[in-house]
């Protein structure tokens, strides 16, 4: 379960940023010169779900991999600027954050 829940929160992570991507796209196109609504029609609830659904896979794999407080905050937090949780999530696998228990840690030089 670990693992699956891990594999989501990667997968939000990236839906996330590529929804909000192309609703700023949307929203250019909307207050551009075109002056067409339907990018922010068809991507705002995209975001808006993958937005909730970011937030309750941070809330599940803090959870299952003990993160501190800190660490699950700034999670959230990276929700709200654009592509942000393309570079927590990127941060969090370097750090050995998102781990499953299966996964070898990986070797880092000494000296």
């Amino acid at each position: 379960m670990r693992e699956k829940v891990t594999r989501l929160f990667v997968a939000a992570a990236v839906a996330e940023a590529c929804s909000w991507l192309a609703l700023l796209v949307g929203m250019a196109v909307k207050y551009g010169p075109p002056g067409n609504e339907i990018g922010v029609k068809v991507f705002g609830p995209i975001h808006g779900a993958l937005f909730v659904a970011y937030g309750l896979l941070v809330l599940a794999v803090a959870r299952l991999h003990r993160w501190s407080l800190g660490v699950t905050v700034v999670a959230l937090v990276c929700a709200v600027p654009p592509l942000a949780t393309l570079f927590f999530e990127r941060w969090a696998a370097r750090r050995g954050l998102l781990r499953t228990t299966g996964e070898q840690r990986p070797l880092t030089p000494v000296g």
